[in-house]
């Protein structure tokens, strides 16, 4: 049984964005000499997520903007508020982006694929995307491969 895990780090550039990591997905996924297997990739931070969908541009956009409708950076004041943006009394800190904690709730932290014969088993329009809900930031993205070899 082989099992390796790399860490990579995702640098985004904009607030919200998606950004493509199936190339890297698929490097460790060769790099590790797993034949028949599983991939999982996880993101180590609260405010940022992985998604599997088609890779087009337009996708992208409609992603971000309902995730956006959903769990907005500024709610309306009132009962739809957020406690988590206020003085943080446990830890000295200021929370300020409790929407974008719920977008990763919503989106999801992690994905994974079957591999077969050395490769990562997708649908032909899935790509692996990394989702940045409170940049910009470098974030670390995880990826553990575990299989046979061949």
């Amino acid at each position: 049984m082989i099992i390796k895990l790399e860490r990579i780090e995702v640098q985004s550039r904009r607030d919200l964005e998606m950004i493509d990591i199936t190339n890297e997905v698929d490097r460790v996924v060769t790099a590790s000499g797993v034949r028949d297997g599983v991939v999982m990739a996880m993101t180590t931070h609260t405010s940022s997520g992985l998604l599997v969908t088609e890779g087009v541009e337009c996708l992208e956009r409609d992603v971000l903007a309902h995730l956006e409708r959903l769990a907005p950076k500024d709610p309306p004041r009132g009962e739809y508020s957020y406690w988590h943006n206020r003085y943080l009394d446990y830890d000295g800190r200021l929370g300020f982006n409790a929407g974008d904690h719920l977008k990763s709730i919503l989106g999801g932290t992690q994905c994974f694929f079957p591999i077969e014969n050395g490769r990562t088993m997708r649908g032909g329009r899935q790509r692996v995307y990394f989702v940045e809900y409170d940049g910009p930031l470098a974030r670390t993205v995880a990826i553990q491969v575990l299989g046979e070899g061949g």
